[in-house]
């Protein structure tokens, strides 16, 4: 099979949240299963971009409402990511420093997808599949099925991804008129809730649509920020994929990016030279239990409730156990954050923004993640932390709860909690400490951790399979 996956980003080449680390090895899986995987995504003005070699594959122009655009389409020559990459290229719309955040993100994204599909109608043969992920791709499946234009594209399967349904890109009906020209009595495929909804467009439009855990599709029958009479309505379309992790780029025997390689063979030894370094940058002591929070930090991570969370859980322990925080968002949520550090002493200490390398050395490093996530469609940074032996306390939502296993049950990897509350957190934090201290038992956990598979090679199938179920041959 061919598949072009259509995103808005793409990890290594630019990298807001999940989205990019899935995009970035579901297509290299399928490459290695034996298909072919291509990946396009707007051209940012990135360090990827201008590091790496790439050839100019296509030239044209592309009209959003009244404005024609000049659009560019690079490939990435040296398959330095083990699938074809192509960036499109709008100058003046796309080639911004940052992915998201314009006053226009709506015309930038709207333009990246018309000129895909332009490109893509001129292409000789046909893929069998197109695969769009996120609202920033929504509005593919519907202009495949009704664009006068891409008459020629309407035989090949979609596939849509759900990644995060809090985010679905709705916008108002007097931009009706930038979308290439369609039957009108087809609009109200694009509508949801008195606006264009991409996100409910493709449920609608799509061939299939996929969640990617699960657990995060059963909750959103019920729970779907206004989607749920939609889902249930398209429920037949619907399937719940877990995502993987790329165990080449996250794995602690390999990562270059450790002060000490170890696998689960000697991780004892390879976690306690990591947690040194780690706890000497921070200035933390490594003698005590130490607790990592990676992410965002907004309302859907739980992220407002970490200043209590911290703060509660040092004076409850004593300060005989440690925080360490990377990540960045809600301005209120860092002040919270840099107040607590105020009083926590030598218990607490932080970095704000993000820094790939260091977030490797933190889940090498740390004994624990905390996840308190009011919303986790899936969540990778639990898999990364079992494959690095850190042992993962998450609130049971969504992906988390497909992912781990409370160690209190058969064969247990992390710690889960019910509720995002503060209380509910703390008595997680308290079951930590405890486990940290009884050394065998949190010493197999952590080897049962480590052993766990949560590659792409599982989901990369589930996915191939789906495709093959609605494929025209």
């Amino acid at each position: 099979m061919e598949i072009l996956h259509v995103s808005a980003e793409c990890y290594p080449v630019a990298k807001v949240g999940g989205l990019a680390d899935v995009v970035g090895a579901l297509p290299k899986y399928q490459c290695l299963a034996g298909h072919m995987a291509k990946v396009v995504m707007p051209a940012y003005n990135t360090r990827f971009f201008h590091t790496h070699e790439f050839e100019l594959v296509h030239q044209g122009g592309t009209w959003l409402g009244h404005d024609w655009y000049h659009v560019n389409i690079w490939r990435e020559t040296t398959n330095v990511l083990g699938f074809d990459l192509y960036l499109l290229d709008i100058p003046g719309l796309l080639d911004k420093d940052g992915v998201y955040g314009h006053h226009n993100d709506m015309q930038r994204f709207l333009a990246f997808q018309v000129a895909v599909l332009d490109w893509l109608n001129e292409w000789q043969h046909q893929p069998d599949v197109v695969h769009c992920h996120d609202h920033h791709t929504g509005l593919v499946p519907f202009m495949m099925s009704h664009s006068y234009k891409y008459e020629r594209l309407r035989n090949i399967a979609t596939v849509f991804t759900i990644h995060n349904a809090q985010y679905q890109g709705q916008f108002g009906w007097d931009q009706l008129y930038l979308l290439p020209g369609f039957d009108l009595w087809k609009a109200g495929l694009l509508g949801w809730d008195g606006a264009i909804n991409p996100m409910a467009a493709a449920i609608k439009c799509a061939w299939r649509f996929t969640t990617v855990s699960p657990n995060y599709m059963q909750e959103l029958f019920t729970s779907a920020n206004g989607l749920e009479a939609l889902m249930n309505y398209e429920k037949g379309k619907a399937a719940g994929i877990l995502n993987g992790i790329d165990t080449n780029v996250w794995n602690p025997a390999t990562d270059p990016m450790l002060p000490a390689a170890y696998d689960e063979h000697t991780f004892v030894k390879g976690k306690r030279e990591n947690k040194e370094q780690l706890c000497e940058e921070f200035d933390l002591d490594p003698e005590l239990p130490l607790i990592s929070f990676i992410g965002r930090l907004v309302a859907d991570k739980g992220a407002d409730l970490l200043p209590e969370i911290i703060g509660r859980s040092i004076y409850e322990q004593k300060q005989q156990l440690n925080f360490i925080l990377l990540g960045s968002g809600d301005p209120h949520v860092e002040w919270s954050l840099q107040q607590t550090k105020l009083y926590t002493g030598k218990n607490f200490n932080l970095q704000f923004g993000y820094n790939e390398a260091l977030s490797h050395r933190i889940y090498a490093g740390s004994d624990f993640l905390l996840m308190p996530s009011r919303v986790e469609p899936c969540g990778l940074n639990q898999m990364y932390a079992l494959r690095y032996g850190t042992v993962p306390i998450v609130r049971s939502v969504g992906g988390l709860k497909d992912t781990v296993t409370d160690f209190g049950d058969p064969g247990g990897s992390g710690i889960r909690f019910i509720h995002a509350a503060t209380w509910d957190a703390c008595l997680a934090v308290g079951r930590a400490v405890q486990l940290y201290h009884d050394t065998a038992r949190f010493q197999d956990i952590r080897e049962h951790g480590m052993q766990l598979d949560n590659s792409w090679d599982n989901s990369a199938a589930a996915y191939l399979q789906l495709y093959s179920s609605i494929i025209v041959r």
